[in-house]
């Protein structure tokens, strides 16, 4: 028996274990850190998406942060090369907010922030390489946003103009289209949108947009839902575009409509348009009549916007009571202004076709407008019940020279006859538009142009970078962009004559930081580019990313974007950021999501006080499939304590007796009792294997460690005796020890140093399943009688089909059911079922 046998009280203490073993990693900056990428071992890049720094992490962080720190470790056992940096967030509207509120000075607000953060993140023990951290709101990242901003500018695919911008009135900045939800603010979201014509700065994304759209498919290892997100939000449409002329008035006064059905044209019966198309403003300067109706219309489209509603206004319209040349017919048409026809889409006006549109029919009855058909199943259709909206069987009717032609080709001549007459030609528009990034904010990056009287815009020469973002300005009470208002930075000299000048005052969109703050974590400390182009090419793409669900378009879509700008730009060889994608589940508690916004936050600090931070962990990972939300439970960490506390008392039972030493094999004159502990020990390793393949249900694969330790204690006795050898149990206690690493790398590492092992845990080899010692003696075997069950029967593993079927024809339950029955055929599946056919 050995010796450890001793009934000994033993306490798992993870308040003394866990701080001295993080003082020890801590101690060892090399053990976290990405070896070279000229070494050439296989490389894993895993990365969370860095966190906005509020100032305390909740346990929604733990979740995500938890994921990727097993995946990790698991890699790290599996001898890839891994690089798990961690950065922040750290420009944006919060800090300038929160710098407001609590008149702080917002770099002082953030740094402070970020090494709190960092500090719950040590204690949390995540393996995170902090040689490479990266915080955005410093000069060395920001610089380089600046010298990204100049190479855009280059190629054209920076820009400015003036345009209609959303403009939070409490943010007291523009967002973007992509930070309006429904109407409202996406951080505050009881604050609804105005629109505001400013002069702003622009990326050019939808050059990219047919890119951007076409790569998702190659991107399978995306969750579908995000690639749908995104194939939505950038909504290309293909068609065409037509211009109309205004009857009785000049050339130049015309109307042009995108159509995906030019085939129609024949049966346009109206011509609708925006209420804020710029033909109905020039109109309602002298129109008396139309004006207050017009302006009722904005008014209502407005507030429809303002709360998501669209789609559900009530379809009306006003005649305008001017007309327009229909180019193919030379037909007099009516423009009316409608309320659904908005300006942000295609060209804001649209030709009415009631005949083969459903929405165009219902606003042609309400209005007693024509009502044309013009396309039909075939020439031979007599009755055809309108809105006829089918095109991959129909053909052209009442349309002039084109009558006969099946649709798909009338589309393509159509358009293609338009472009020739000079009235029109083949398009594709898309819903995305072009990102504006200007910001009327202190705490972002600033924009490196200047303004000269003599030269005109001018952008700051790329060896004088970085303009520098003054400390600590005053931002109350400030009415535009804050920096405006700080003559020493606002006032400068022009780089190219050298006269007096003025800085651009806007700054960049926070979301410019996080386009590409992933490639820097491959060389963060390179002063004299982005990063090396040969190390992120090493690394890259990011072969698994996580991140919540809320970013598929924000984030997600603009640092696609930013990657494809820099291949082109010669940088990366790459075209996407990542590989796989993963969205993990939120984290509920009083049925919210658990955010400080809501008030429903818990501390991980309060629970790793109570538990550690191994059972903290290991809860985030066990409560519920990582995709799916999780329903806070604090019980839940308490019985993942209680679980840990088993493990080590059990292990630390035996492991005086079982130090590490060379000695027999752990199958050698192997028990029953040691057999089954061996394959239960192998099925669990198949198990965890193949989730960390792709599954990632680590729910169960802490399941089946339970089932493993539950096993070990029922055992005990057998263990006391000897009847499970000393070389079994060192086996079974040493691969125990090996599957936690991921999961509770504190307690594993003690256990590891009390079994006698050196080195640290999570660096050893993964344990590999022994398929033969993973197998049943015994499987069992559903038999079906004409497709319903009828018993299950037990046979041997590996038993071949004769065998089975006797084992099926011979149990009492099945043969009671076949009295007096015929078996007229038998189905044996290898290792599945039986199916007995009886008549």
């Amino acid at each position: 028996m050995p010796e450890a046998a001793q009934n000994v009280e033993i306490r798992y203490n993870p308040a003394e274990i866990e701080p001295r073993l993080q003082a020890q990693w801590d101690a060892d900056p090399a053990l976290y850190a990405a070896e070279p990428h000229t070494g050439g071992k296989p490389k894993y890049y895993v990365l969370e998406m860095l966190p906005y720094p509020s100032g305390k992490l909740h346990m929604g962080h733990v979740r995500n942060y938890s994921i990727g720190d097993a995946l990790a470790r698991y890699q790290w056992m599996n001898g890839f090369n891994v690089l798990h940096p961690m950065g922040w967030d750290s420009f944006g509207l919060p800090a300038e907010n929160a710098a407001i509120k609590n008149n702080t000075p917002p770099r002082d607000w953030t740094l402070s922030n970020i090494a709190e953060m960092r500090k719950q993140m040590q204690r949390m023990g995540l393996s995170y390489d902090w040689q490479r951290e990266v915080t955005t709101c410093l000069p060395d990242y920001y610089r380089w946003n600046q010298w990204f901003f100049l190479e855009m500018l280059k190629r054209d695919l920076a820009y400015r103009k003036k345009s209609k911008v959303n403009w939070c009135p409490k943010c007291n900045t523009v967002l973007a289209n992509e930070q309006v939800v429904g109407g409202y603010c996406w951080r505050h979201e009881d604050t609804l949108v105005e629109q505001r014509d400013l002069t702003q700065w622009f990326y050019r994304i939808t050059k990219y947009a047919d890119e951007l759209l076409n790569g998702l498919d190659a991107l399978d290892g995306w969750p579908e839902k995000v690639r749908t997100m995104q194939r939505n939000w950038i909504g290309r449409s293909e068609g065409a575009e037509v211009t109309f002329a205004v009857e009785g008035c000049t050339d130049s006064m015309t109307i042009t409509v995108f159509t995906t059905r030019i085939d129609t044209i024949f049966g346009a019966t109206s011509l609708q348009v925006a209420p804020d198309h710029p033909i109905v403003t020039h109109w309602c300067g002298f129109d008396e009549k139309l004006r207050p109706e017009v302006e009722a219309m904005l008014a209502e489209q407005k507030t429809a916007k303002d709360t998501d509603a669209l789609g559900e206004l009530p379809k009306h319209g006003v005649d305008t009571g001017r007309k327009v040349i229909n180019p193919f017919t030379g037909e007099p048409i009516p423009v009316w202004v409608a309320n659904y026809v908005l300006s942000g889409y295609g060209t804001g006006a649209v030709m009415s076709v009631p005949g083969h549109d459903e929405r165009d029919f219902e606003f042609a009855t309400k209005y007693g407008l024509p009502i044309k058909r013009v396309v039909a199943p075939n020439l031979d259709t007599e009755e055809l019940s309108l809105p006829f909206t089918d095109k991959a069987e129909a053909v052209l009717v009442d349309s002039g020279e084109w009558t006969g032609e099946p649709v798909l080709e009338a589309l393509e001549k159509m358009a293609k006859h338009a472009e020739a007459q000079g009235f029109g030609k083949a398009t594709v528009t898309f819903r995305l538009k072009d990102w504006g990034v200007s910001r009327q904010r202190y705490w972002g990056t600033p924009i490196p142009v200047v303004y000269c009287d003599q030269c005109g815009m001018q952008p700051v020469p790329a060896e004088q970078l970085p303009v520098l973002l003054p400390d600590n300005i005053d931002v109350q009470n400030v009415q535009g962009s804050p920096l405006a208002s700080v003559p020493e930075f606002l006032n400068t000299t022009c780089p190219a004559c050298g006269g007096a000048a003025k800085r651009e005052t806007d700054t960049m969109d926070t979301f410019v930081d996080s386009s590409w703050y992933f490639y820097r974590y491959t060389d963060p400390k390179n002063s004299a580019a982005p990063f090396d182009s040969a190390v992120a090419n090493y690394w890259f793409e990011i072969d698994q990313y996580i991140g919540g669900v809320e970013h598929a378009i924000l984030h997600l879509i603009y640092s696609r974007f930013w990657t494809k700008v820099m291949r082109d730009l010669g940088l990366i060889e790459n075209s996407e950021p990542a590989k796989r994608l993963f969205t993990q589940g939120m984290v509920i508690k009083n049925g919210a999501k658990m955010s400080k916004s809501k008030g429903n936050v818990v501390s991980p600090d309060d629970m790793i006080a109570k538990y550690g931070a191994d059972a903290t962990r290991m809860y985030a990972l066990f409560a519920a499939p990582p995709d799916r939300d999780l329903e806070w439970q604090e019980e839940g960490v308490a019985g993942i304590s209680r679980f840990l506390s088993r493990v080590y008392r059990v292990t630390m039972k035996f492991a005086p007796g079982l130090k590490a030493h060379e000695g027999s094999s752990a199958t050698e004159a192997l028990s029953p009792a040691g057999q089954k502990l061996l394959r239960t020990l192998h099925q669990t390793i198949a198990k965890i294997t193949l989730d960390f393949s792709g599954r990632w249900h680590f729910n169960t694969c802490i399941a089946s460690v339970m089932v493993l330790v539950n096993e070990l204690i029922a055992a005990e006795a057998a263990m006391d005796s000897g009847e499970v050898s000393e070389a079994t149990q060192r086996e079974l206690f040493r691969s125990l020890t090996l599957l936690l690493a991921p999961f509770a790398p504190f307690l594993a590492q003690e256990l590891w140093t009390e079994l006698g092992h050196e080195g640290v845990v999570f660096r050893q080899p993964w344990p590999a399943a022994d398929a033969e010692l993973a197998r049943e003696d015994e499987i069992e075997i559903p038999v079906q009688i004409n497709g319903k069950l009828a018993n299950v029967v037990k046979v041997p593993a590996g038993a071949d089909n004769d065998a089975v079927k006797a084992a099926a024809m011979s149990d009492e339950r099945i043969a009671a059911r076949l009295v007096d029955k015929t078996v007229v055929k038998t189905i044996v599946v290898p290792g599945k079922l039986v199916n007995l056919v009886v008549k």
